[in-house]
């Protein structure tokens, strides 16, 4: 789908230099890609101290008897 779009090219040109990316659709995606996934981490920050949890869990007991 071609989109037309005003892009700051200082901004599009630093972050093809620092991200390494061979194309500006690359850097653009690249870009997207970084800004959805911060996003998501921020929600799930925002979950902190709100789930309870059982103490007595032993993760370490539940993985071995998982290889076993």
């Amino acid at each position: 789908m071609a989109t037309n779009l005003a892009i700051d090219e200082r901004l599009l040109e630093e972050a093809q230099r620092v991200g390494k990316h061979r194309t500006k659709k690359e850097t653009v995606n690249a870009a997207l890609d970084e800004y959805i996934q911060r996003r998501k981490q921020k929600q799930i920050l925002s979950l902190f101290g709100k789930i309870d949890y059982d103490e007595s869990y032993d993760y370490k007991r539940e993985r071995r008897s998982k290889r076993q």
